[in-house]
């Protein structure tokens, strides 16, 4: 996924519905799946349906593990902490890291399955973000002429 100001626009607007919202819905989960889950459409029938049903008994926390799982499988759970009326959520790349080594999407939110699916929202945005940066050093020709040292001996 390139990076695109416009979608990075719908996701900040997405993320500011989720953080308002006082209780997950149906339609808010939706708009979640519609911006945020390129990979939902790609996916087979069945784990469609699992999210799906999940979402139509009102099983939000399960249904926000399941649309991780099924969008972002590179990235797993680190940390939920309930602290001062907030659930704290972590999503890693690589939780056997330190925490300073690694790459986290945190998020916060008083109602469980909204932090997750913020955190799931920050995931993505680092998957569009790494997916635009370049990883490799360009080269660079020698210029003909003569090489100086700059290195100072003082």
């Amino acid at each position: 996924m390139l990076f695109d100001p416009r979608h990075e626009q719908h996701l900040g607007k997405l993320e500011a519905q989720l953080r308002r919202a006082q209780a997950p819905t149906a339609e808010l989960i939706s708009d979640v799946i519609a911006e945020a889950c390129v990979c939902f459409a790609a996916r087979g029938g069945a784990a469609k349906l699992r999210i799906h049903r999940l979402i139509e008994s009102g099983a939000w926390t399960d249904a926000a593990l399941a649309l991780l799982e099924l969008e972002l499988p590179q990235w797993k759970l680190r940390r939920i902490v309930y602290e001062d009326g907030e659930w704290h959520c972590a999503l890693s790349r690589h939780p056997q890291l330190p925490l300073e080594l690694d790459e986290v999407a945190e998020a916060s939110h008083e109602i469980l399955p909204l932090a997750l699916l913020v955190a799931l929202l920050q995931a993505s945005r680092d998957v569009a973000a790494s997916a635009t940066r370049v990883t490799a050093v360009p080269r660079v020709d020698l210029a003909p002429g003569y090489a100086v040292c700059c290195d100072n001996f003082a």
